[in-house]
């Protein structure tokens, strides 16, 4: 592993300034103090900033030379409301609020290689850095872009990583095409007409209505969907009801609909909503159908994806380079990937043996409360970004 000698003499500053952004976690559009804490360092190190987009968000400007080509490096800052279960030294001082994702960690990479690019200035061009709120729930890439990003700060291409439990630390993983699934949520309320449960003739029952239609919905995952293709549609939640003898006169379906593309999204939302007017119709009921779409599909581009693969070979050799299986869970990242070139990657976290004592002894998997950040892939982590920068803007 070729790691920068620089990343790894500044790996004790950096450790303590994860801990720090662990132990004061904040939830979307609230990062005020890590986004104060990040604005500080890049101002030290002689970094230009810029703040105010997304809320929260922080943008750092670092040129050199005279070319006119542009590399932007994105790092999720926001936490989630988790209770940690972790005891250790740096958990968190705010109940019911938990680093549980690895942002703390993403941040902290994404302030190693800012001060190494600010120090050395091994490059042709401007680096864009971009510190964003909200990716949890808040659509905070989104937010960012709608207050001006890419017209302040314009780049040829974007890039971001998110750290990967479960893989061996120093293996990485980026492809081309979808990589994380889009997020949508929907909510169906039947309207039947509630009676005395004991002569159920003299209503419409909304609950097996909604049993009907729970079946219903997984026959377009079965029939409608191609076997090679990906999609999920998962029923969370239903409420009826409030007593044992009491046919109500209503009952609320929701839950959660992920696809890897625009057009199988289309369509399974198109089917669903047929398939909840028919199967109360044809039991003379009525419903409302809600569809929300959240976060896109996240999908990288061909060529910035084979350029991500070459410079982790060249970091940690090809055989640690691996293929990344698409996951159905969602990223923002996916609005910028809408807007500008560019791919999403992963770093191994490992399995958690690196926590220290006081863990909270449960899985070291994201949003789970004893997850902690591996603290030993800062260097790896800024070495990446700045080897991207690098060779993204090389010299002349």
């Amino acid at each position: 592993m070729k790691l920068l000698d620089a990343m790894v003499l500044e790996a004790a500053s950096l450790v303590a300034v994860r801990r720090d952004i662990h132990a004061h976690p904040e939830l979307c559009f609230e990062e005020q103090r890590t986004s104060d804490l990040v604005a500080a360092k890049l101002k030290e190190w002689g970094i230009e900033v810029h703040r105010g987009l997304g809320t929260t968000g922080v943008v750092g400007i670092i040129q050199n030379g005279s070319s006119t080509r542009r590399i932007g490096l994105r790092a999720d800052m926001d936490a989630l409301p988790v209770h940690e279960a972790n005891t250790f030294a740096h958990a968190s001082q705010h109940v019911g609020k938990m680093h549980a994702c690895g942002h703390d960690g993403h941040t902290t990479m994404l302030l190693a290689a800012a001060q190494h690019l600010a120090k050395h200035r091994n490059f042709d061009g401007t680096v864009v850095l971009i510190f964003q709120p909200a990716e949890e729930g808040g659509g905070g890439a989104r937010e960012m872009i709608k207050d001006g990003l890419f017209e302040k700060f314009p780049v040829d291409a974007v890039f971001g990583l998110h750290n990967w439990p479960g893989m061996a630390v120093g293996k990485l993983a980026v492809s081309a095409g979808p990589v994380m699934a889009s997020s949508n949520e929907f909510k169906i309320t039947i309207q039947g007409k509630g009676c005395h449960a004991a002569l159920p003739h003299n209503g419409i029952d909304p609950v097996p209505i909604a049993c009907e239609m729970v079946q219903a919905f997984q026959t377009i995952v079965s029939r409608n969907v191609k076997p090679v293709d990906a999609a999920v549609i998962s029923v969370t939640m239903i409420h009826a009801g409030e007593a044992t003898n009491v046919v109500p006169n209503s009952c609320e379906l929701q839950g959660t609909v992920r696809t890897f593309t625009v057009e199988m999204l289309d369509m399974i939302e198109r089917r669903m909503r047929t398939i909840a007017e028919h199967v109360s119709a044809a039991h003379e009921a009525t419903c409302t159908f809600e569809f929300v779409r959240n976060y896109p599909p996240t999908i990288n581009h061909a060529k910035e994806a084979e350029f991500t693969r070459e410079v982790l070979s060249d970091i940690v050799g090809a055989d640690n380079v691996l293929a990344q299986e698409p996951t159905m869970g969602a990223e923002d990242f996916s609005y910028m990937l809408l807007e500008k070139p560019g791919a999403y990657f992963f770093l191994a976290n490992g399995e958690g043996q690196h926590r220290e004592m006081g863990h909270g002894g449960g899985p070291c998997t994201l949003h789970n409360p004893s997850y902690d950040f591996n603290d030993d892939l800062i260097p790896l982590g800024g070495t990446v970004w700045v080897r991207m920068v690098e060779r993204y803007l090389a010299k002349a």
